[in-house]
């Protein structure tokens, strides 16, 4: 499928873009809002300053894709690849992040409030001047994470011990 199909199937309607295979696309300032393109291939893709908000990019592969300035915001990207994606200035205001490799990726300035990062990989990730407040993450994960100037106010570490014995821990951002 070129760009000029998939942006006049999205147009007509058709939403279920899963599994397709757009490596190293240009989809720079598309209107996909609501998009269904789990498990898809969009690595090296050039998706900056789109709309992908409430998309559904689950399990995809966004490994060293340009997503900045990308309007992520209510998106599912739970179990992504992300590795090395460029996420500069994007909005991921409530995104589902769980599970996600963000190793190396590059959150410079990007609004992340009350985006839930449990069990994300965050090796490398660059967080400098991004907005973190409501923001959910395992502290183990901070590990090895450039965050100078982030939003990082009334930090705080939670346990809880489950049910099975088990204690959880994470970190919360902002106000609760």
């Amino acid at each position: 499928m070129n760009i000029q199909q998939l942006l006049h199937e999205y147009n007509q309607g058709y939403r279920d873009f899963s599994e397709i295979r757009l490596h190293s696309i240009n989809l720079e300032s598309a209107s996909l809002s609501g998009v269904n393109l789990s498990r898809a291939d969009l690595s090296s893709a050039n998706l900056s300053s789109a709309d992908l908000s409430r998309a559904n990019l689950s399990q995809a592969n966004l490994s060293d894709a340009d997503l900045r300035d990308t309007d992520l915001s209510g998106a599912n990207l739970s179990e992504t690849n992300l590795i090395g994606t460029d996420l500069r200035a994007a909005s991921l205001v409530g995104v589902d992040l769980t599970k996600a490799d963000l190793r190396a990726a590059d959150f410079e300035g990007a609004d992340l409030r009350g985006a839930n990062l449990a069990g994300v990989q965050l090796s490398g990730a660059n967080f400098c001047n991004a907005d973190l407040t409501g923001a959910h993450i395992d502290p183990s994960a901070l590990e090895g994470v450039e965050a100078k100037g982030a939003n990082l106010s009334q930090l705080r570490t939670c346990t809880v011990t489950l049910s099975n014995g088990v204690s959880a821990r994470w970190v919360s951002w902002g106000k609760h």
